[in-house]
């Protein structure tokens, strides 16, 4: 076989190729597990934020996220359709945005302003808690904003009307306009809000223009500069899930229990 034969260079190129892919799938598989351990770093790192366990611009390694989380939070699985813990099962290891892509784990969501087309049947709630007492639970969230899927946390006070904090740890919005979900002074704005109003009705809204404070607006939050839709996505999404579709079950749940959470 001649070396500058087109045989010769589909074939040598054949066997590069084979080769890259080889290497390429190897070190995916090799590094997986590592990949996962960030992944669950990051999700519990997140999840300490918007309980105001650190800052969003604190540098804390691993073994000390790893302790703050085991120390001060308690992950959940709950039945999004009853509410109820599913105490025979443990939240650890549990991927629920794997399981919203399962057939046998999820279920349609039907129609909704949030954008979403399937539900976990399960989901996992995480509850602050010190002494014993749950000081705070924090509800996974996510939904459409202009660009993107949004995935973030709110945390709610043992009232669960109260919201104590929000965060967005992943989605793809433009950079300086709605990319500012994640202006630690705009997530400022949440803490104090009303998300349920006298009726128990969703309330809470991302407003176009500016709100007042928590005490004379409770129910409202500054929208952003340039980013009305994004804006309307968090509106959508935060109060999907907290209604009846989403943790409106377990919510009912927790303030029906005699002496609250």
């Amino acid at each position: 076989m001649q070396q500058q034969s087109n045989a010769y260079i589909v074939g040598f190129a054949a066997v590069v190729c084979l080769a890259c892919s080889i290497v390429v799938s190897s070190s995916a598989v090799a590094l997986r597990p590592r990949q996962n351990q960030n992944k669950e770093l990051d999700r519990q790192k997140q999840v300490l934020t918007v309980a105001g366990l650190i800052t969003a611009d604190q540098t804390v390694d691993a073994p000390e996220v790893k302790r703050l989380f085991d120390e001060n939070i308690v992950a959940r699985l709950v039945e999004l359709e009853t509410g109820a813990y599913v105490d025979s099962e443990s939240a650890a290891g549990y991927d629920q945005r794997k399981a919203t892509k399962d057939p046998a784990l999820s279920r349609p969501a039907g129609p909704n302003s949030a954008g979403l087309r399937r539900l976990p049947k399960k989901a996992v709630v995480y509850e602050r808690v010190t002494d014993g007492a749950v000081e705070m639970l924090i509800l996974p969230i996510e939904g459409k904003g202009l660009w993107s899927t949004l995935y973030g946390f709110i945390a709610l006070a043992p009232d669960t009307t109260t919201i104590e904090g929000i965060t967005f740890y992943e989605h793809g919005e433009t950079p300086g306009l709605g990319g500012e979900i994640d202006n630690p002074s705009w997530k400022a704005l949440w803490p104090g809000r009303r998300a349920f109003d006298d009726r128990g009705e969703t309330a809470i809204e991302v407003i176009k223009g500016h709100a007042g404070p928590p005490a004379e607006d409770p129910y409202k939050v500054d929208g952003l500069s340039g980013a009305t839709l994004t804006g309307r996505g968090v509106s959508h999404l935060v109060r999907f899930w907290l209604s009846e579709d989403g943790f409106g079950p377990f919510l009912a749940q927790v303030r029906a229990a005699e002496g609250g959470v």
